[in-house]
């Protein structure tokens, strides 16, 4: 823990340097540095794997003396990387990926690396594959899920064995398990990116389910109107903030939403004072970490269908993507380094500290408890299973639309004024 804590201190205090003056380490990667090292930097959103990483990468600086590779995390990744971008100060590798920046030629093309997409599973090379160009920018090496985590044995108590398929009846069971004196639905609404999930998973997840992957990318990309009715006051988007507002006001999610975070989120859960939480898979080593014998009661579910012509939704998608700057004057060193990073001893130590399995097929890890990794595997078969947004506009990033809810919850948008403003943001940012 003291590890984790000085890394965040150490990333932190790098992250203001980038996000001001743009010195310290967004500078030094592009050109040596005074050891004589080119000096690249590896810029994350990810909090879950900052240790792992950092292991990897301290293992690789010790492997060889040309090349030294920092770490920089920021917590709000997608809203950091457009102020790089517009600086001309682009971190060398980033996990950060928006359609705009791709179209837009600010990403290397990663198509001709054989070595990785020979290993890679094919259905994972075709979710990193541009729509429009058939090109790879970036190059995944897990598969995640999202969905609801639930502690079995609460549901159980109220009558449940199987999670709801519905709004209404899922509506039902979080307002008997209040009567129980727990709270339902952990929202951490303090961290922007967590409610812009909610936004990509089911309002989005209703857009994709509707016109299946391929059309759905098209639609984002074409800024269909048509099509996507963001501003429809019955439309997808009106009627999840509608839900949302319902739960608040009935106190079916918790009362400090707009200013919990992750941690107090897992630490509700582990201790049984919540019943459920909106997540990915990263989520199982907090919650293994903060309990090592949850994993017995953890279940695993898709969202509800709450629109009339819906079924219920689960994430199934590329995760860890890594993108390239096309303006880093170090391409060969980058590769050289991925190269290192995705070795299958590596990816072992990444997917088991992430929590997430592997996008290579010769990588063999234990990323879940076997009960975890059935029900995942029930969920998404029989479930509809949706892709990240990725095709939403550089101007109008996750975080943008997690804002977005804060002001939906904070009581300042009516749902219908939060569906007008949605669709009003989305096409800024496209402009």
């Amino acid at each position: 823990m003291k590890k984790h804590i000085k890394g965040l201190v150490s990333l932190a205090l790098c992250g203001a340097m980038a996000t001001g003056m743009f010195t310290g380490c967004g500078a030094s990667a592009k050109g040596k540095g005074s050891n004589g090292k080119v000096e690249l930097t590896l810029f994350t959103g990810k909090i879950e794997t900052i240790d792992s990483m950092n292991d990897i990468i301290d293992d690789f600086n010790a492997s060889q003396d040309r090349i030294k590779v920092t770490q920089e995390y920021q917590k709000d990744a997608s809203s950091v990387i457009k102020v790089k971008f517009a600086a001309n100060e682009a971190p060398d590798i980033m996990t950060t990926y928006e359609q705009e920046y791709a179209d837009s030629g600010k990403y290397m093309d990663l198509s001709g690396q054989k070595q990785w997409w020979d290993r890679l599973n094919p259905e994972m090379k075709d979710m990193c594959t541009d729509v429009g160009t058939g090109k790879q920018y970036r190059v995944c090496t897990n598969t995640t899920n999202a969905g609801f985590f639930y502690n079995k044995e609460i549901l159980k108590s109220v009558g449940y064995d199987k999670f709801p398929e519905t709004y209404d009846e899922f509506h039902d069971m979080l307002t008997k398990i209040k009567d129980k004196g727990i709270t339902p639905w952990f929202i951490f609404g303090s961290e922007a990116w967590h409610l812009g999930h909610l936004i990509e998973f089911i309002p989005h997840g209703y857009i994709k389910q509707k016109y299946g992957t391929i059309d759905a990318k098209k639609a984002m990309l074409d800024n269909d109107k048509d099509k996507l009715q963001y501003g429809d006051p019955n439309g997808a988007m009106a009627t999840f903030a509608k839900n949302l507002v319902q739960l608040k006001d009935e106190g079916l999610i918790n009362k400090d939403v707009l200013t919990a975070t992750s941690d107090n989120c897992v630490q509700d859960f582990v201790n049984g004072k919540t019943a459920m939480l909106s997540n990915g898979m990263w989520v199982l080593s907090s919650l293994q970490e903060a309990d090592p014998k949850i994993a017995s009661k953890i279940g695993f579910a898709a969202y509800p269908s709450y629109m009339e012509d819906m079924k219920p939704v689960v994430l199934n998608a590329e995760d860890s993507g890594y993108c390239i700057s096309a303006n880093t004057k170090h391409k060969k060193e980058c590769i050289e380094f991925l190269n290192y990073l995705f070795k299958a001893k590596n990816q072992k130590k990444y997917c088991e500290a992430a929590g997430s399995p592997s996008a290579f097929k010769d990588v063999d890890a234990k990323w879940a408890p076997e009960n975890i990794v059935k029900q995942v595997k029930d969920v998404t078969e029989n479930s509809v299973n949706i892709g990240y947004t990725n095709e939403k506009p550089a101007g109008f990033s996750g975080d943008d639309a997690g804002r977005l809810v804060q002001n939906l919850l904070d009581g300042q948008y009516s749902p219908e004024k939060f569906a007008k403003e949605y669709e009003d943001a989305w096409n800024a940012g496209i402009k």
